[in-house]
């Protein structure tokens, strides 16, 4: 499953994280659904380094092998490097027969012979793996390779957040994601966990907010929970965007960029009965996922729209409160989502960049006089953030930035009297830095009239 998975977010673009919802969603058990996981994301986490260290057995750059040979290879290092429980042979032997499935059995014997090789000193780190490379590489390549990211990538984060901070963000991204699900319920977070309990799953309560909590232990996908609408898979800091629009009794408000859900629902609770949400996406089929949920949830309070919030909205200026969370780099989620930092390049983010500031700009426009707006990315770009607030609120001078730590919001927090501040700077934004909160790295700046 790791191997096709695998091949498939190499060939197609697709992500690993959905594919593996998707997989394990079929009745495997609980141990295999966690190695797949382990195999699946590590990998993909610590592939520049799996590389690196493959490339001193062969005689060829990894970039020369067949996608479906390099995948075995980096399989059965990462097993050799990484895991315990795993025989050193039964990783090899399997590699070999992951080879030999797919079709490319000429390099069974090269397979074999590196990964034998490699036994020797699969396990070495700290200094002695230092010593292995090049003494002429730049600081940043260095940490490239070590942490296994892009060295333009570190590159940047060293300039952004100094060396150390940086040098905490890579290693922050390549631990596993922690899996926080919120409580639909008010008040039910006691009895859910109990139910997960009684399903065999490892439940604590969330870090930062009331009604969520971090699941282990297997696929929560397939609990009686989650198919009962009772939880909803989201990490903390999403919740917190979701919590800063501040919805309110009988009020209308536009989701502009929604898909897959996890904050319409929370907007649709805020809102009761009386109110309504419109939550749109340019993608049909992501709004299909949206229904789903809306289904499972048994939340009639949202409308779908199919929409492109870069293009002016198809709305009067009339919601109260507009949210854009807005497709992104999604920096701020490399441990959830590993394979975006070998796909994405620099210039990816001055598009994006345009993009964004055209959402921003719409939303603006369709909030009606009192409104509030919530401008959020899950990235730590300031191109994709800052700067995209700093260009529209110069064309729209009546607006203004309101500080992230006001009471509405914060009233979620656990400790909202000692906690507010550490998610809100001098400059009134919102931020999650994934080393010191634990969670995604996300952005969100909240607008009103001044």
């Amino acid at each position: 499953m790791a191997f096709d998975i695998l091949r498939r977010v190499a060939a197609e673009d697709a992500y690993a994280a959905d594919l593996l919802f998707a997989e394990l969603d079929t009745g495997i058990k609980k141990a295999d659904a966690s190695l797949a996981t382990e195999l699946t994301l590590g990998v993909l986490r610590w592939q520049r380094l799996l590389d690196f260290l493959l490339e001193r057995y062969l005689k060829r750059g990894c970039e020369q092998l067949d996608l479906e040979v390099l995948l075995a290879l980096r399989l059965g290092l990462y097993q050799l490097r990484y895991l315990d429980r795993v025989p050193q042979h039964a990783a090899i032997d399997e590699s070999v027969e992951l080879v030999k499935r797919a079709r490319k059995s000429s390099a069974t014997g090269m397979v074999n012979a590196v990964l034998r090789r490699a036994t020797a000193d699969a396990r070495i780190g700290g200094d002695e793996l230092g010593k292995l490379v090049p003494a002429g590489n730049s600081p940043e390549e260095r940490l490239g390779i070590l942490y296994s990211h892009p060295t333009w990538l570190v590159e940047r984060w060293v300039g952004f957040f100094g060396r150390e901070r940086a040098k905490a963000l890579l290693e922050a991204n390549n631990r596993p994601a922690t899996l926080t699900c919120a409580v639909l319920e008010e008040g039910g977070s006691e009895r859910v966990a109990e139910s997960l309990r009684k399903s065999g799953f490892e439940v604590t309560p969330g870090r930062w907010l009331r009604g969520t909590l971090q699941i282990s232990g297997g696929n929560p996908a397939a609990s009686e929970a989650y198919r009962a609408g009772q939880i909803n898979f989201q990490d903390e800091a999403s919740q917190m965007v979701a919590h800063l629009v501040d919805a309110r009794d009988s009020q209308t408000i536009l989701d502009a960029c929604a898909a897959p859900g996890g904050k319409t629902l929370i907007l649709a609770r805020g809102v009761g009965p009386r109110g309504r949400v419109v939550a749109g996406d340019i993608h049909e089929h992501r709004l299909r996922i949206i229904q789903q949920q809306l289904t499972r949830t048994e939340t009639e309070n949202v409308r779908l729209a199919a929409l492109d919030a870069a293009r002016p909205l198809p709305f009067s200026p009339g919601f109260d409160r507009v949210l854009v969370d807005a497709p992104c780099s999604g920096t701020g989620t490399l441990s959830r989502n590993p394979e975006i930092r070998w796909r994405l390049k620099p210039e990816d983010l001055e598009v994006a960049r345009r993009c964004q500031t055209a959402m921003l700009r719409n939303a603006l426009a369709v909030a009606n006089k009192a409104g509030r707006v919530v401008y959020s990315t899950c990235s730590l770009e300031p191109e994709e953030n800052e700067q995209v607030v700093a260009e529209v609120m110069t064309e729209t001078p009546e607006w203004r930035v309101l500080s992230s730590e006001h009471a509405a919001w914060t009233a979620h927090l656990r400790d909202a009297a000692s906690d507010e501040k550490f998610f809100a700077a001098g400059d009134g934004f919102f931020r999650t830095f994934p080393p010191e909160h634990g969670t995604d790295g996300f952005f969100a700046a909240v607008l009103e009239r001044g």
